[in-house]
């Protein structure tokens, strides 16, 4: 395990830096905003903006990528978005925290493309297990860490800020001095959104509207808990516990879909999640009693996305993983578009807790679909399905592909990047041959990921 993870340690560092910073921002400022008199509607525009900057980094970050490689790549987003963060604390106004934040979006998607790429590249089918596992496991904790650290320090104070600010400067060190070759150029992924709902319309639809139930939680859970009368620590609290106890469901629902109908298991989930939403709506909240709420809360509604790329990949050509990959990908970024600023408008009617009215509405919609899609399209088989792979369907990160990048496939371009100009000689060459090598990392048949 050891040497299996050796060669990424200073790779899964820098994302682990990052995700934390990212994960006190996603508590810090929903809070701050509602202590400087946002509205709802503010607030739901500011969580809308991330997801509007995350799909733009989806299309557009391979060819940042591909224009200054990985690393360097890497170091200009993290400075951008260690830049940012300190711009919050210039000036208190909505619409510039909401390009801020769509700023800091498009940076986290170039980062997960290139985070994600790196280790696909690295990763070996005797330990491709071991390191994407590695991967989901620090996603998950650090975004957990980066949601309680907010409780350091008043909303109000920069210390918060320059704390995110420092842990995304800290993020490029371990990259930046890493001795481990860069991976592969980034390949460009074409897809059609028509051909992706033809063969698994439950996958397509059901990260759209699972996006829109949980962008909506991700921007205005902490501004529930305070609406509701309670701390900014309660706060912290109730979005950490969501998010374990979402990761620790995530296998185990996994792995029981692989025994029975990932639809149907999804529909499942979709009636437990919209009741507990609802519970969460109506029920007087106490620290103790919100803690139980968030806890399945999260367990039932945070798997979702997982079911509903499976279900994707089940119903997908071997050669065509990396077209379902990107696909969901940007159907449940664009579904987290639209979530934050429609719960907003619910919000601002019928107070905090519509929230989860919102949540549980839309996931209704979502049952709806499912059922009749069920009624109409018998499932597949267990024997032809894919056994369930968490790395490739977690709700985090970007899209891990269940395999390796198939060059070959026609949906797959991988430009070929010129060699360096050659240097001139300082001294006469003692050999009359000359000439540069193609560089390591230039090679088209590595893998490599990306979405255009």
């Amino acid at each position: 395990m050891v040497s299996s993870l050796r060669p990424i340690l200073s790779l899964l560092l820098g994302a682990a830096f990052i995700l934390a910073g990212n994960g006190l921002q996603f508590t810090l400022l929903p809070l701050r905003g509602e202590a400087e008199g946002f509205s709802a509607i503010a607030l739901g525009l500011l969580g809308s903006a991330y997801y509007v900057g995350f799909v733009a980094g989806c299309l557009l970050g391979p060819y940042l990528v591909l224009r200054a490689g990985h690393i360097r790549a890497f170091a200009a987003m993290v400075s951008i978005a260690s830049a940012v963060v300190l711009g919050y604390t210039m000036t208190v106004d909505p619409v510039l925290w909401s390009i801020l934040r769509a700023i800091t979006g498009f940076c986290l998607a170039g980062l997960y493309l290139i985070i994600e790429s790196w280790l696909n590249d690295s990763a070996t089918n005797q330990n491709r297990g071991l390191v994407m596992s590695a991967y989901i496991v620090v996603n998950f904790a650090t975004i957990t860490i980066g949601q309680m650290l907010v409780t350091l320090n008043p909303v109000k104070s920069f210390a918060s800020f320059a704390l995110a600010s420092m842990l995304a400067s800290v993020a490029v060190v371990p990259v930046a001095l890493t001795r481990s070759a860069q991976p592969a150029p980034i390949a460009l992924i074409r897809f059609s959104p028509k051909r992706l709902y033809r063969s698994a319309p439950v996958g397509l639809v059901g990260a759209f509207m699972i996006g829109v139930a949980n962008g909506a939680f991700w921007s205005l859970g902490p501004l529930f808990a305070t609406g509701s009368g309670l701390g900014v620590d309660d706060a912290a609290m109730f979005m950490s516990t969501a998010v374990i106890a979402g990761a620790l469901a995530q296998w185990p629902v996994g792995r029981l879909s692989d025994s029975f109908d990932r639809r149907k298991v999804l529909a499942v989930l979709l009636v437990g999640a919209a009741f507990s939403g609802i519970a969460l709506w109506l029920t007087p909240l106490s620290p103790t009693t919100l803690a139980v709420l968030a806890f399945v809360f999260g367990a039932l509604t945070l798997p979702g996305y997982s079911l509903a790329a499976a279900h994707a990949y089940d119903n997908t050509p071997r050669g065509g993983y990396v077209e379902t990959a990107a696909g969901i990908l940007l159907s449940n970024g664009l579904g987290s578009v639209f979530g934050p600023s429609l719960a907003s408008l619910l919000v601002i009617r019928l107070g905090p807790g519509a929230l989860f009215l919102f949540t549980a509405i839309t996931q209704v919609v979502l049952l709806a679909f499912i059922l009749w899609r069920v009624s109409v399209r018998s499932p597949r088989p267990s024997a032809e399905k894919s056994g369930f792979d968490l790395s490739a369907t977690a709700p985090v990160g970007g899209a891990i592909t269940p395999n390796p990048l198939d060059t070959l496939d026609p949906l797959v371009h991988v430009p070929n990047t010129p060699p360096a100009p050659p240097r001139p000689p300082a001294s006469p060459p003692s050999s009359p041959s000359s000439g540069t090598a193609p560089a390591a990392n230039e090679d088209p048949t590595e893998t490599a990921k990306g979405a255009a």
